[in-house]
């Protein structure tokens, strides 16, 4: 195995002179990821506003940070990177109220459907807002390594790639989605087809259907979909939120399989969330044996890390790309609501028997 491949690239390079960031929102995430994170990374936040007062004093209590009253007093920070870690009806409203060439980094998905998608964007557009979505997926340490691993020619053509999730969710610690009528896709399997997209490009289209659970109040938690790639590709997905039969079946991984090489790894957050269980990564080459590669981290929180350096290096001027950038985003939102439309389009009807 060559050295690339024992030791690809696993993080993020660091912003010298990080700005510092303003939080707008209070829910679990920001507690699970985005203030463990910005702590590992010694990057500065100045504060956090959540509409609930209780819950900005609760968080801004627990980690030591200045609570705002208001979106008002929380936008004025001079030099702030904005991070929205918010449901996404919110964003509108926020990205209006911030000054106008701000940098910002937007909770995914961009808005409900494609329509707040296109608004957002227009928004960003028309503020000139240096503006990211929080697609931190392609920031993990086991994401970098296998992108590492497929730029530099170890895996080959890339001809077969497979998320498989089957796993117990607790989706009760995000009480606004029983609201929601999009919810499995738009707020989870949005990150895997994100994901997709980065290695792969844009598909053509989809194949997709997703549903709920007898069990589950939400709209939907299980998803299949087929992504349209040009041969010799095949792009898949199949998603099960409800395996309550306790861990010893339940998985999560992701498998980027080329014609030189394969890597699989596991998402260990999802398994027993939020306090998981370790990533893994695993690559073999042609005729070769299966060699585990450490990770340097996991995707929760150190994602969270890449995805803030490299808006604020951009920023800075010291990356030539935003790589989540509203306009990439959009492409994503795009295939998202093709699969809901691909979802409530009746399937190629089977002929009866004369």
């Amino acid at each position: 195995m060559s050295e690339n491949a024992r030791n690809p690239a696993q993080s993020w390079a660091a912003v010298r002179a990080p700005r510092p960031i303003v939080i707008f929102g209070g829910g679990s995430i920001v507690g699970d990821a985005h203030m463990p994170a910005y702590r590992m990374a010694g990057l500065p936040v100045a504060g956090l506003y959540d509409i609930d007062p209780e819950r900005t004093a609760k968080v801004a209590g627990e980690w030591d940070i200045t609570p705002f009253a208001s979106v008002e007093e929380a936008a004025a920070v001079p030099g702030a990177i904005f991070d929205l870690a918010l449901p996404p009806v919110a964003h509108v409203d926020v990205l209006n109220r911030l000054p106008d060439g701000a940098a910002v980094l937007i909770q995914k998905p961009m808005g409900r459907n494609l329509d707040e998608a296109t608004a957002i964007l227009e928004i960003c557009r028309a503020k000139k807002l240096t503006a990211a979505v929080n697609f931190q997926l392609r920031f993990s340490p086991m994401m970098l390594a296998i992108h590492d691993l497929y730029k530099s020619g170890a895996l080959g053509e890339l001809v077969d790639v497979e998320m498989h999730a089957n796993m117990m969710t607790p989706w009760d610690l995000w009480p606004f989605l029983k609201s929601m009528d999009r919810v499995e896709i738009l707020l989870h399997s949005i990150h895997y087809l994100d994901l997709i997209r980065h290695f792969l490009g844009n598909p053509a289209g989809v194949h997709a259907r997703t549903m709920g659970h007898p069990l589950s109040t939400m709209a939907q938690t299980r998803t299949s979909a087929i992504l349209d790639y040009p041969e010799p590709v095949r792009a898949v997905l199949s998603i099960n939120h409800n395996h309550d039969f306790g861990p010893k079946f339940q998985d999560c991984y992701f498998r980027f399989e080329g014609t030189k090489g394969v890597a699989t790894t596991t998402l260990g957050v999802n398994l027993n969330y939020p306090k998981g269980v370790p990533d893994e990564l695993w690559f073999c080459e042609k005729g070769g044996e299966w060699q585990q590669i450490p990770l340097s981290g996991t995707w929760f929180p150190h994602a969270f890390i890449g995805v803030m350096n490299n808006l604020q290096r951009f920023v800075a001027g010291d990356d030539a790309e935003l790589v989540t950038s509203v306009e990439d985003a959009w492409n994503t939102m795009a295939l998202v609501e093709a699969a809901y439309q691909s979802s409530a389009s009746p399937a190629t009807p089977i002929k009866e028997k004369p």
